[in-house]
């Protein structure tokens, strides 16, 4: 039977309905929200039912999207706080206007994992972390990011995904933990793993260690010391990526909860103003965070991490850019594993704009690079002068900053050697002299533990020259950090007369002419892998040499002998990451569209 035409009552109101429904479903949004995916018209009923079954209302649906991924684990004292940081933050967008949505992502424990094949994954889990808040934001429409980050890799990790989205983005660090006391002395993890050297020496007695271990790490935050995590902190400042003064607030602290609610209110004008990390990151960007790092004596892996996010940004950098600008930037500050001070006791000064105040006044830093506020860094330095934020240079007193007409040190330090065993080049952190000079026996590991056995045997001998090789991104896989080799090293007495390099990495935590990242490594065919034990091998920090007494016939023979090892593992993510890492010397990334032409 045929539909009843309807009468004019009739028509009348199906206009009324019509016209109810399409105000009811009618767009609220910005048109550049890509939520509206998810939120918008009719069709997206199904989506607003599952919104609404967590608690969302109208307003929330309404209002731009931000995602707050966040790595909280009970996995280590760097991300356990983390939580009650991604609150804070949450509460800051909620305020601002925004719909916050928290979701999760992995982490590894660096100082847990250290020493054993566990750590091969700790380099991967940054390639991970920047995968999953990638796919995670693009699966679900959102708008924007405020990434929070507690241990190493964290760091680098939520940077890259920022960068890679493009979405407007706030960088938020969980902040350092306290140092511990020992002895009547500030202590950190690096003691720790320094005393276990000094117990295998005789050093130190068993009760002694067990009171160290006890009192190393009084809380929650990520290693107190300019290592891995601080240096990276730092360096979101010097990026723009992070607001200047956020780096430092320790993680027990309620000034870091601050900085976590003001992070979710800045990302809502970042999105009001469309700035995005592409508005911020620039090759000045890159080169005020080398500064930084270099002028802080910052972790090694961040030369590592620099060259990935500079990749994902697309921006030309390359490892020789570290020494150039190295070699310009005093160190002016001095500390762990250098110097005796902590993250906190730079906090107490004024942070890390202290330190960019002084290189930015010295003419070593780009006062006009952008930054996540939509001001610059030279307006953000005075900014913060204005409020009282930052104390004036002549208020401050300190043993561990130095000026840049009388520096720690006159050159940075971070340097990059090359020569006939590392023609890619291969990184250092000098903690010590700048003239370091050493020639002695290379004596050839295959890998960490082998290595760690010979150092705890008491058969190191002064002159040594430690070669660990198989350790890079593709042979480990993964590229471990070895701050358990080299803090037994040093913990032996042998921080100035005995050298170590490797195709692997070192915690920035490391201290001595530890020389790390050689490249190509060793199951790239590089020359790491044909030295034998007993070759003669030169350290040279002056000329920036890393060399072995091998002519290049001697090394062509060894070539031809040479057989490219058996992948490591046939399965499972270690063996993606055999298959997918780029060399060491270029970031050692994974983004198909940075390694294709490789």
């Amino acid at each position: 039977m045929s539909q009843q035409e309807p009468q004019p009552d009739d028509a009348a109101d199906a206009d009324d309905r019509g016209r109810d429904d399409a105000d009811r479903f009618a767009g609220k949004k910005d048109e550049n929200l890509r939520s509206r995916d998810v939120t918008e018209g009719a069709d997206k009923a199904p989506h607003r039912s599952m919104f609404r079954a967590m608690g969302f209302d109208d307003e929330d649906l309404s209002s731009p999207i931000v995602g707050v991924p966040n790595p909280a684990a009970d996995i280590t004292p760097c991300n356990v706080h983390l939580d009650d940081v991604a609150d804070a933050a949450i509460d800051g967008i909620d305020d601002a206007g925004g719909m916050p949505i928290e979701f999760g992502t992995v982490t590894i424990s660096d100082a847990i994992s250290m020493g054993t094949e566990g750590m091969k994954a700790s380099l991967i889990s940054r390639e991970v972390i920047a995968d999953s808040v990638e796919l995670v934001s693009f699966g679900e429409r959102m708008d924007a990011l405020v990434t929070i980050a507690g241990c190493d890799k964290n760091l680098p990790g939520m940077m890259m995904a920022a960068i890679r989205t493009d979405l407007p983005s706030v960088f938020c660090y969980g902040g350092s933990i306290m140092p511990g006391q020992h002895d009547g002395r500030d202590v950190t993890i690096v003691q720790v793993f320094e005393g276990v050297g000094a117990y295998a020496e005789g050093d130190m007695s068993g009760e002694e260690l067990d009171e160290l271990e006890r009192h190393a790490c009084p809380g929650a935050g990520s290693c107190g010391g300019m290592f891995t995590a601080n240096t990276m902190a730092s360096i979101s400042e010097a990026l723009g990526l992070a607001p200047l003064g956020s780096a430092s607030p320790p993680a027990e602290d309620e000034e870091r909860y601050e900085v976590a609610a003001e992070a979710g209110e800045l990302v809502l004008d970042c999105i009001e103003n469309d700035r995005r990390p592409s508005d911020v990151l620039s090759r000045k960007s890159f080169e005020n965070a080398i500064a930084l790092q270099t002028a802080m004596g910052g972790s090694t892996n961040a030369v590592l991490h620099l060259l990935a996010l500079a990749a994902e940004a697309d921006v030309d950098l390359t490892i020789d850019d570290f020494d150039e600008i190295s070699r310009r930037t005093p160190k002016i500050a001095n500390l762990q594993p250098g110097g005796a001070r902590v993250m906190n006791d730079l906090h107490e000064v004024g942070g890390v704009p202290v330190v960019i105040r002084r290189l930015l006044e010295a003419d070593l830093f780009h006062g006009d690079a952008m930054t996540v506020t939509g001001r610059t860094i030279a307006e953000e330095i005075a900014e913060l002068e204005a409020s009282g934020e930052l104390p004036d240079d002549d208020e401050i007193e300190s043993d561990f900053l130095y000026s840049v007409d009388d520096p720690k040190e006159a050159e940075g330090a971070i340097k990059i050697l090359k020569g006939n065993l590392a023609p890619e080049g291969a990184v250092l952190k000098v903690t010590g002299d700048d003239a370091f000079y050493h020639e002695g026996p290379a004596r050839v590991f295959e890998n960490e533990e082998d290595a760690m056995e010979y150092v705890q045997s008491g058969a190191i001998e002064s002159g040594d020259v430690i070669v660990i090789r198989n350790e890079g991104p593709t042979g480990g896989p993964g590229m471990r950090e070895m701050l358990g080799v080299t803090a037994a090293v040093v913990g032996a007495g042998h921080e100035e007369d005995v050298a170590l390099l490797t195709d692997g990495r070192f915690s920035g935590g490391t201290r001595g002419p530890m020389i790390g990242h050689v490249a190509p490594e060793a199951a790239d065919g590089g020359p790491i892998g044909l030295i034998e034990d007993g070759d003669h091998v030169t350290v040279d920090i002056p000329n920036r040499d890393l060399s072995v007494d091998l002519s290049d016939d001697e090394f062509d023979e060894r070539a031809d002998e040479w057989e490219r090892p058996e992948p490591p593992y046939d399965g499972g993510v270690l063996a993606k990451y055999y298959r997918d890492f780029s060399s060491a010397s270029i970031g050692a990334v994974t983004n198909p569209r940075l390694t294709r032409d490789e």
